[in-house]
């Protein structure tokens, strides 16, 4: 058998050769590893922080929990106080979640400690414990019989977050990078088939950290929402990962890529949405899908419900503020404040996906059978009209309104004009345009939308009550305002004589028409009771 040439030289369907011999771990590298891994790790729970004193207190491991270790798709960790944890993890594809490439092992260290009893105390004490961490390190270096450097940190006026050296197990082999981060240990007791507490969240969203600043608490959950992928996906994850760092990142070594880890998440999105979770693929039509859909990056916006959703008030509006923002939007699924896509050079990871499409590795006899991944979910459209049940639809947020017109016109068979309204939390009620997109009006979750049948000349006019909710009704120009109130009445609103309507600070009187009033189109009226 001819022996396999670059990625790019690799034809399509040899690509699953190409990640058995060319990417998989072998075992005499996987051992070398192992062994210095357990050495670092037994430093840091034995040894690191034994007889002294941090920030004024000792911090002691109380419980050790462990799992499978490193190559075993496996992972140590620490519950309870002391340190409540010792995390093997690596955003972008590790050992612990059974993506680890062939003689390349960089390793992430959470350590829970128990002078972090809350997220403000870890933003403000991780510097004092990072170089209490180096100092301890440096002074024991010895005991790891292994060559240790330690990285200096980049000049900076923040605080570093973690502690980066390297280990060199022989003088022949490739160091190991290791970044040690101090953490919160917000989860306590993980339960990889329950949501946390959605306290948690609230907790996290309301620290007012930067974006992203705790990822490291929740490191349980991002390892576990990987490693239980079949074994098929994680060799797709290897394939891209393996892009990433041979084919991307040497070309634009000074640019501000991506994480790893965003392409990672792509990945398992393009895997659900093209397979429907299937653990029987082939591996080249899904290399494909993961280059045309970083292609799109201008439309992504992805995000999970695994560990957190839109059941919590705080949770909900943070969410859906986090999905308006500009796209790519990559929610991490373990921690909603972290957007994967903000702020990256988007450009050229799409740029060189153009120029991986047109390679060998992706060239399939009939790309036409590959998958159908578009760069967000269906969002769940609830339609509602007064006098009728609610209707549930599912609709691409990229496509225009007029086809959801045209699906709700099937199913009520409207004859007039319909008006299509919808109002977020805290919002005004808005029209939705024909010609534009639920992605337009940044809609990619869960949405209500109110359905008003209008016939010219008849306008549309809000009425918004104390809750801030707003209901639409279809008036003539020339009604009196006690024709808007009986309708509001009928609808299931106060009676007509406990109503009071205010348009622009001005109170409404009966019969006040509204073309007098100067109320148009869209306008809101204020409905309190007397």
């Amino acid at each position: 058998m001819a022996l396999l040439g670059t990625l790019y030289d690799t034809p399509a369907d040899r690509l699953s050769a190409f990640v058995e011999e060319r990417l998989q771990p072998e075992g005499d590298w996987k051992e070398e590893v192992k062994d210095a891994w357990q050495r670092v790790e037994r430093f840091f729970r034995e040894q690191c922080f034994r007889d002294e004193l941090v920030l004024d207190q000792e911090v002691r491991v109380l419980k050790v929990g462990e799992g499978e270790h490193l190559f075993s798709v496996g992972f140590l960790w620490v519950t309870a106080s002391g340190i409540p944890g010792v995390a093997q993890k690596k955003l972008g594809g590790s050992s612990g979640k059974g993506t680890t490439l062939n003689y390349r092992s960089d390793v992430d260290l959470v350590l829970f400690l128990s002078c972090f009893p809350s997220f403000q105390d870890q933003a403000e004490h991780r510097g004092s414990v990072i170089s209490f961490i180096e100092k301890r390190l440096t002074e024991c270096s010895s005991s790891l019989a292994y060559s240790i450097t330690v990285i200096p940190q980049r000049e900076t006026t923040r605080v570093p977050r973690s502690l980066s050296f390297e280990v060199q197990p022989t003088r022949n082999s490739e160091a190991i990078g290791v970044d040690v981060l101090p953490a919160y240990d917000a989860l306590r007791h993980f339960c990889p088939d329950s949501k946390p507490s959605p306290e948690i969240y609230e907790d996290l969203i309301t620290s007012g950290a930067p974006p992203g600043e705790f990822s490291p608490s929740f490191t349980e959950l991002q390892r576990h929402f990987v490693k239980s992928r079949p074994v098929k996906l994680k060799n797709l994850l290897r394939l891209v990962k393996y892009w990433y760092l041979k084919h991307l990142k040497p070309k634009y070594q000074n640019a501000a890529l991506p994480p790893k880890y965003a392409l990672e998440l792509l990945t398992i999105y393009a895997w659900e949405i093209g397979t429907d979770k299937s653990d029987n693929f082939n591996l080249d039509e899904g290399f494909r899908a993961v280059m045309e859909l970083l292609i799109e990056y201008e439309d992504i916006c992805v995000y999970w419900t695994k560990y957190y959703d839109f059941q919590n008030e705080t949770v909900r509006i943070y969410i859906k503020q986090q999905l308006k923002e500009c796209r790519p939007v990559i929610l991490d699924p373990a921690d909603p404040t972290n957007n994967l896509g903000s702020k990256k050079r988007w450009d050229l990871v799409a740029r060189e996906a153009v120029r991986c499409l047109r390679q060998a590795c992706c060239r399939t006899e009939d790309s036409s059978q590959g998958w159908n991944v578009q760069p967000a979910r269906d969002v769940q459209v609830t339609v509602k009209k007064t006098g009728e049940e609610p209707w549930t639809l599912s609709v691409n947020p990229y496509s225009p309104i007029w086809k959801m017109k045209a699906e709700i016109r099937r199913t009520w068979g409207f004859s007039g004009q319909q008006r299509l309204s919808f109002q977020e939390p805290g919002g005004e009620r808005r029209l939705l345009g024909s010609q534009q997109t639920l992605a337009y009006y940044g809609v990619f979750s869960k949405v209500s939308i109110r359905v008003l049948e209008t016939f010219p000349p008849e306008i549309q006019v809000f009425v918004k009550d104390s809750g801030g909710q707003s209901k639409p009704y279809a008036m003539y120009p020339e009604d009196f305002i006690y024709v808007l109130k009986e309708k509001i009445e009928e609808a299931g609103g106060p009676y007509v004589e406990d109503q009071i309507l205010t348009f622009q600070n001005r109170e409404l009187w009966n019969y006040h028409r509204l073309s007098d009033l100067q109320i148009k189109d869209c306008d809101t009226i204020i409905l309190t009771r007397s």
